[in-house]
């Protein structure tokens, strides 16, 4: 057993430690933080392997297992910050930053910002979807059905990209 757990974590973090990077660094701004998310991952990963019974593919054993830690993380760190619907995030007053439309880098922190504001479902849709997977996949990930998370995808690519862009809510 222990020799099919670890063979089966070496090629996880082999063939996704970057995505579980980026995950990680989606969901927690705080490098220290960051930091512990992605151990509890890999420690959640590692132990989840006695029950993987290739029932689904190892990608999105690992995807689901790492959005459950880190729902879990952001409920017990961010617990007294509000998170907010697409509708409450449309009504927030844009930041006038200037500098993010010259420098790829603050781009992409804006982008990631905007996603942190996106309840816990939302920005899991949002970030597998950045990940480049389809909507069965995601809906395999987070138990949904291929056409709400398709439904979601389009809504938050709207809402991501009028915020982003600066064009406030319509």
């Amino acid at each position: 057993m222990r020799d099919k757990r670890e063979d089966l974590y070496n090629r996880a973090t082999a063939d996704y430690g970057d995505a579980l990077d980026r995950l990680v660094r989606a969901y927690e701004l705080d490098p220290d933080k960051r930091r512990d998310l992605l151990q509890e991952i890999h420690l959640a990963l590692w132990r989840s392997f006695d029950r993987f019974e290739a029932r689904c593919s190892l990608r999105t054993w690992v995807y689901r297992v790492a959005h459950n830690i880190a729902i879990s993380h952001v409920i017990r760190y961010r617990r007294a910050r509000l998170l907010l619907s697409l509708e409450e995030i449309e009504s927030i007053p844009m930041r006038n930053d200037e500098t993010c439309d010259a420098d790829n880098r603050l781009d992409l922190e804006r982008l990631l910002e905007l996603i942190h504001q996106l309840n816990p479902v939302d920005r899991e849709v949002m970030l597998l979807y950045l990940e480049d997977l389809d909507a069965t996949t995601i809906g395999e990930i987070l138990e949904m059905s291929a056409v709400n998370v398709r439904s979601k995808i389009h809504r938050i690519k709207e809402l991501l990209a009028r915020r982003f862009h600066g064009g406030g809510p319509r």
